[in-house]
């Protein structure tokens, strides 16, 4: 494939990939025991809700069901960059304009593919920040759980021995899982609102970054179309010698620059709010922000967390350790891999969570 000209060559980063660092590549691209697709998929989304906490049983759930979403994409991406060489293959017995053409519009369908490829990549910071709030959940299910034991052996006592002495030791036990459970439900609050936030400014950013260069690249197809002369031939009449190499590859070029180039601040799609989404949305803010003023200023919760975009913090799927290294697939078998609940990575005091650890990131 890429007869005359690649886009695949050595090059440096791009602009948006120095202004957001990529991250390392997803975590379900390797070790997979049932495939690509069909039973593994299956097998995921009807265990994820069976195992753990009752609390983090839903997110579970969903945390699977991206997994198989980023495993769609992946043979998604695949698949096109197999087209693009097949299509390049396919135009090679062609006239000249044609085997040039599809050649070219072969390299642009290739770094679709590898695009789909890398957006894999972010989507699956998405993911792994939507499992930091699901390990929260599960640790707070703990003390959840003790109020209710506690609560139900006092009914019990009272029912039975209604002067028993245990139910003074009980009721101040209670207390404390009391406070104890307002803690968790607190923090768990909180950071279930930090998360999401940044999960999914994860999720619309790649997005985003990635519509809009595929559609840099379609504008740019167009542009190679135009190079194939299709005006009607007579029977035995010859076309005009092609000429039209140069012109290809400059197409390329540009779009190469176009791709290199590209931030989010020149976005060429942009969402624009009517005046009255507009106005509410502002007093929304303002009303989070005076209320966060009221309570002191409201809660720092920025020294709990590494940031997820420095690039020096992540590390590969086979760094993690314990029952989160991804895709172990005798895990799997009961479905209990990386995304089943087993000793939460996340402490009730907000360290060491999402895709970072202390010691390894």
């Amino acid at each position: 494939m890429h007869r005359t000209y690649s886009m695949r060559q050595s090059r440096a980063p791009t602009a948006s990939q120095i202004q957001n660092p990529p991250p390392p590549p997803s975590s379900t691209k390797s070790n997979r025991l049932f495939g690509k697709g069909g039973f593994g998929h299956a097998l995921r989304r009807n265990a994820a809700g069976a195992f753990g906490p009752d609390l983090s049983k839903k997110l579970s759930q969903l945390v699977k069901m991206e997994k198989n979403v980023m495993r769609s994409m992946e043979l998604v991406a695949k698949e096109r960059m197999d087209v693009a060489q097949q299509l390049s293959i396919w135009g090679e017995a062609g006239d000249e304009d044609v085997s040039d053409v599809t050649d070219k519009l072969g390299v642009l369908i290739y770094e679709i593919g590898e695009l789909e490829d890398q957006y894999v990549d972010r989507y699956d910071q998405y993911r792994v920040t939507m499992k930091s709030i699901r390990n929260i959940e599960a640790s707070v299910q703990p003390s959840r759980d003790r109020k209710a034991k506690i609560t139900d052996q006092i009914a019990h006592l009272k029912y039975k021995e209604p002067n028993s002495p245990k139910i003074v030791v009980l009721e101040q036990e209670l207390v404390r899982a009391e406070a104890e459970s307002l803690v968790a439900e607190a923090q768990l609050s909180n950071i279930t609102r930090e998360k999401i936030k940044a999960a999914y400014s994860y999720h619309f950013d790649a997005m985003r970054e990635h519509s809009e260069k595929v559609a840099i690249i379609a504008g740019y197809g167009k542009h190679l179309l135009e190079l194939i002369d299709d005006t009607p031939v007579t029977p035995g009449e010859t076309r005009p010698a092609y000429d039209g190499y140069e012109a290809s590859k400059a197409i390329i070029q540009d779009c190469e620059d176009s791709l290199t180039n590209w931030v989010s601040q020149n976005a060429a799609v942009s969402s624009k709010l009517s005046t009255r989404a507009r106005t509410l949305s502002t007093r929304r803010r303002n009303l989070i922000k005076a209320r966060a003023e009221d309570s002191g200023n409201g809660h720092d919760l920025s020294g709990q967390d590494v940031p997820l975009n420095d690039r020096d913090q992540w590390v590969s799927a086979g760094e993690h350790g314990g029952k989160y290294e991804d895709d172990e697939e005798d895990d799997e078998l009961r479905g209990e891999d990386e995304d089943d609940i087993g000793e939460s990575e996340v402490g009730l005091n907000g360290e060491s969570r999402g895709r970072t650890q202390e010691v390894a990131a």
